[in-house]
């Protein structure tokens, strides 16, 4: 035995070193240098499962067959060819080599990938299989993520196609510590569709006629793919005709001719038109819809309003509210039509220059205003339905479609409006008078309290201004008196200035409510019959009356001497009277006028 073999084995008996020690150990002396690296393997057998490999150390290592593949194809490997393996152990549990044909492909291609992510260069790589939120892309032996995000320039629902192919790839993001790689597909697809877009720009021109595929449907358009670049094709430039939905002109595949009606080289943005491709209905329309005549059309929108008819593919008109029936009502047009109903029309105006149309459909139908007034004018006594009561009427059917409104002033002659319309219900049946007919308006205006006479009138029978009439006092004010006259049935009212002739007399608490006074009409206001009345006056004209009797104001008699010698000349006459139509004698107490006189 060699004395290096024997101080060896008296050292493993000094340190009692154990088998996997020794191991360690063995490893330290012989491989330290190239643990953990990518070291060169000569190819000494192939088997159905694994390869062997000879590495110099003092085992082989076996590396399974399939880390040989890379991107889903396999090496072309034959005994004898030198591949480079990394060194993972010096012995493994079988007490060979552990080597790795993957981590060794992964350390060369963690190089070139970080040569390739600092020059921004593309890499090629293989979408193997779909993970949570993207996908695993192999990179030449390195993994990496592919975010769903990052697979096209518009989302995928499939990716199948893509996979098990090798394409280009951006890396996006390199962290070597933990081993992760972030790469983009649609930024390698971006930056090739620029340069066709560019390019495809520069052959476009506006009113030029080209093919392409829809791609996308959206609620305001369709994009179509034209080659290289995108162009929308907005709904309103679809078709002359209106489109609840651009999926009715357009599906997700379909091949469309379309024309360029306007692109934006700056923005890259075309804009495509199909009904360009087709002739304007509206040149030929004004020859056809002529104003009066009647067509049928197709209600294809209905608005608060009114309603939009399609005459024909392009050609739409507005029935406002206002002409779809006769009978102006607060109706919302949804009521009366409906989308997809058909209709007769007739055409009312036509503005070509605008390309609009109005339309009516009332003008088709009888007016039945002109039935009612043919059966009824103004003074004609009606029966109707109490259709609806309302805060400021009654609303009287005069037929299907046209009512009346008796208004609460024209209900009674007595009572208020509030009181009377509390007289009727619903569904009463009730004469009216007609008060007034106003087509224009659509009102007809009825009365019930003028079927009788006003009790005023028979009350104002030989009232005028100027009459001298008993009034009741109803209520006393501070700037007058209110008054009933004629049992209540005419109201008067008397102003504290027409209380009395005399200013200190002209003040309203020295009436009292049911007290009676005389006083002569000044005013009687039409419609209302309320009288103005006045105290004062009827005092000044009795005063001018006595005057103009017994004497005149030029005299200088005052009306105390007048009615002290109207007094005596009485006084005179009873005395000469025969015996036989003797009166009883005038007392010997002086007149208050006469004793006024004398004083």
């Amino acid at each position: 035995m060699s004395d290096t073999y024997t101080e060896v084995l008296e050292n493993l008996d000094v340190y009692k070193l154990d088998g996997d020690d020794f191991g360690a150990l063995l490893d330290g002396s012989f491989g330290a240098d190239v643990l953990g690296k990518v070291i060169p393997g000569e190819i000494i057998a192939i088997d159905q499962e694994q390869v062997v490999i000879d590495t110099g150390l003092k085992s082989e290592g076996r590396i399974p067959l399939h880390e040989f593949t890379s991107m889903g194809e396999k090496e072309e490997i034959a005994v004898g060819d030198i591949v480079d393996v990394y060194l993972e152990r010096m012995e493994n549990k079988d007490g060979e080599v552990a080597i790795s044909r993957e981590k060794a492909k992964r350390e060369a291609a963690w190089l070139d990938l970080e040569k390739k992510f600092n020059s921004k260069e593309e890499v090629k790589g293989m979408i193997m299989s779909k993970v949570r939120g993207g996908y695993n892309v192999d990179l030449s032996g390195a993994p990496a993520f592919l975010p769903g995000s990052q697979v096209d320039i518009r989302p995928v629902r499939d990716v199948t196609p893509l996979m098990n192919m090798v394409q280009p790839f951006q890396i996006l993001k390199m962290d070597r510590e933990r081993g992760n790689i972030v790469v983009s597909r649609r930024v390698i697809l971006e930056q090739g569709r620029a340069e066709l877009r560019r390019e495809a720009l520069k052959k476009l021109a506006v009113n030029q006629i080209v093919k392409g595929v829809v791609k996308n449907v959206t609620d305001y358009g369709a994009f179509v793919d034209l080659g290289s670049i995108d162009g929308l094709l907005h709904v309103t430039d679809m078709s002359w005709s209106r489109l609840r939905h651009p999926s009715e002109a357009a599906k997700v595949g379909d091949t469309l001719e379309v024309m360029i009606i306007r692109f934006n080289e700056e923005t890259q943005r075309i804009s495509l038109g199909l009904k360009q491709l087709q002739q304007n209905p509206w040149q030929t329309a004004a020859e056809k819809y002529i104003k009066g005549e009647r067509f049928e059309g197709r209600v294809t929108n209905i608005t608060d309003y009114g309603a939009f008819v399609e005459l024909e593919p392009g050609i739409e008109g507005l029935v406002h509210l206002s002409e779809m029936r006769w009978v102006k009502r607060n109706v919302h047009p949804s009521k009366l039509l409906s989308t997809g109903e058909s209709v007769e029309v007739m055409v009312l105006n036509f503005d070509s220059q605008r390309q609009r149309i109005s339309l009516g459909t009332k003008q088709c139908m009888a007016n039945p205003w002109d039935e009612l007034l043919e059966r009824i004018s103004i003074g004609d006594t009606i029966e109707g339905l109490v259709k609806n009561l309302s805060e400021f009427g009654l609303f009287i059917m005069l037929s299907d479609e046209i009512d009346g409104m008796a208004h609460i002033s024209d209900l009674d002659w007595n009572l208020s409006g509030e009181e009377a319309i509390k007289q009727f219900n619903e569904g009463d049946m009730v004469k009216a008078k007609v008060l007034n007919i106003d087509p224009e308006r659509a009102r007809i205006s009825l009365g019930i309290k003028q079927l009788s006479d006003d009790p005023k009138n028979s009350a104002m029978s030989n009232i005028r201004k100027g009459s001298i009439v008993t009034c009741v006092i109803t209520q006393v004010q501070p700037g007058g008196i209110e008054v009933s006259v004629r049992d209540s049935r005419l109201l008067g009212f008397i102003r504290r200035s027409d209380l009395s002739a005399n200013r200190n007399m002209q003040n309203a608490s020295r009436f009292a409510q049911g007290e009676k006074v005389d006083a002569k009409v000044t005013n009687i206001e039409k419609g209302s019959n309320k009288l103005t009345l006045s105290i004062k006056a009827l005092e000044i004209a009795e005063e001018r009356e006595a005057m103009e009797t017994y004497g005149s104001a030029d005299s200088g008699a005052t009306l105390g001497h007048i009615l002290g010698s109207a007094l005596k000349a009485q006084v005179a006459e009873a005395t000469e009277r025969p015996a036989a139509e003797e009166k009883p004698k005038v007392a010997a107490t002086k007149a208050p006028a006469e004793e006024a006189t004398e004083n």
